[in-house]
């Protein structure tokens, strides 16, 4: 084993082994403090910032006229279900060529494949490079403080580019890189037609809470999944001749991802082109649960009082994600479901898209074909959601992420890992970006 990678293992292993857990509020300091000492012996100067929820990690140093910004973070999902682990999802364990911890990918171990480049590159060229690191502890939960954190140290963290957390290669091993996020807002609906839960029998006279909830449920799409509400397209901002163009590069994977889901076929029957701008570049409504009366073994012949429903929408540039639950209350009672109840789970996260012309896209483009040997897939943004928008808002500076996953890394769930062989084609990339952004060469 290279020393770097050595380096990297006990990094990584150090970091995984504070339980972060942001849903539980756990070791969140001592993650921040974790994360600071480990930027401290890269020879940044790291301080965590208060009154932002848990400890903002800001870290800088280096020299040179330039500035990179790296955004990661130091919360991890919680373990659960722990039997499903095959090791102690707080101990970096190391099998078949693969690093397995909670943490492993997302995004300790991106976190850690930043700070051996930046190593890397030191040692091969002779000094530091002007860079800065914004470490927080709040991703997994939606970053509720972020986005405050940013427009009030937009001076501190000014930049001319933003590296975000985390990328690396998609099923068949292609390299690829992301210049945006979706937006997202989580919501319940919530109806309750009786004070108690009745015997069946008064289903003759009393309103089922599961007719109305699913009724109104059918009301928000269509049949293809579109949006049904009014006014909720009115802001997209439509495609750039760019973005379409990069949208029909990126290689169709409907059929491959129809056999790996077990569906029989995607909503409208989507390929190609039109399934690739579906998923990265169209918003839509989700339905995550419904709760509503007994669902145990056998028969219970029972009214329920109450259903409920938990949904979310992902959005694209520049929908509002404050402005969704209006909408949605308007429709619902335009539609005669005054009854039902819409109430916001978490603050919501604005859509993002850094714009794709920009040198620092190129620049990262060319890296990971140099690093891999192979023409990256660009997607102009992912189809999930992170707070990049507050970045790309207040800092003005494009956004790009890359990194060391894989499809496979079974990130949130039992078993998280990255292949070390991601790993060291990962940080390869990411020792090309810097030395292209820096050295111009």
């Amino acid at each position: 084993m290279e020393a770097w990678i050595a380096e990297a293992k006990a990094l990584l292993a150090a970091l995984v082994a504070v339980p972060s857990v942001s849903a539980e509020g756990r070791a969140l300091r001592e993650g921040a403090e974790k994360v600071a000492e480990v930027l401290e012996g890269l020879g940044l100067r790291a301080e965590l910032h208060e009154g932002y929820g848990p400890p903002v990690v800001f870290a800088e140093g280096g020299e040179g006229e330039r500035t990179l910004l790296f955004y990661n973070h130091y919360d991890v999902q919680p373990p659960d279900p722990l039997e499903l682990w095959d090791t102690d999802p707080f101990v970096l364990a190391e099998r078949e060529g693969a690093w397995y911890a909670r943490g492993a990918h997302d995004d300790k171990g991106e976190l850690v494949a930043r700070v051996v480049a930046l190593r890397r590159f030191q040692e091969k060229h002779g000094f530091l490079p002007r860079v800065k690191f914004v470490v927080e502890g709040e991703e997994e939960v939606g970053s509720p403080h972020l986005e405050a954190y940013v427009a009030d140290k937009r001076d501190l963290l000014k930049a001319e580019a933003i590296l975000w957390e985390a990328g690396g290669v998609d099923a068949k091993g292609r390299p690829y890189l992301y210049a945006g996020l979706k937006g997202i807002v989580a919501l319940e609906l919530r109806v309750r037609t009786a004070a108690f839960d009745l015997h069946s029998s008064y289903g003759a006279v009393v309103e089922n809470p599961i007719y109305r909830l699913s009724r109104a449920l059918a009301s928000l799409r269509d049949e293809e999944g579109r949006v049904l509400i009014p006014g909720f397209y009115a802001k997209v901002r439509p495609l750039t001749p760019l973005e379409m163009e990069v949208l029909a590069q990126i290689p169709d994977e409907s059929e491959a991802l129809r056999e790996a889901f077990g569906v029989r076929d995607f909503l409208g029957g989507a390929r190609n082109l039109d399934f690739n701008q579906r998923l990265y570049a169209e918003p839509c409504v989700n339905f995550n649960g419904f709760h509503a009366g007994y669902g145990g073994p056998g028969s219970k012949t029972v009214l329920p009082a109450e259903a409920r429903a938990k949904l979310d929408f992902r959005l694209v540039p520049d929908q509002d994600p404050e402005e969704v639950p209006e909408l949605l209350r308007r429709h619902l009672e335009a539609q005669g479901f005054h009854d039902v109840e819409v109430v916001v789970l978490e603050k919501g996260e604005r859509p993002a898209r850094s714009d794709l012309a920009h040198p620092f896209v190129a620049l990262a483009r060319r890296a990971l074909e140099e690093a891999f040997g192979e023409r990256p897939v660009l997607y102009p943004n992912m189809a999930g959601s992170g707070p990049m928008h507050p970045f790309l808002h207040h800092l003005k500076a494009p956004a790009v992420g890359l990194g060391v996953g894989y499809p496979g890394s079974r990130v949130h769930s039992p078993n998280e890992h990255i292949r070390v062989r991601d790993f060291e084609r990962g940080v390869q990339a990411l020792l090309r970006l810097l030395e292209l952004f820096f050295l111009g060469r």
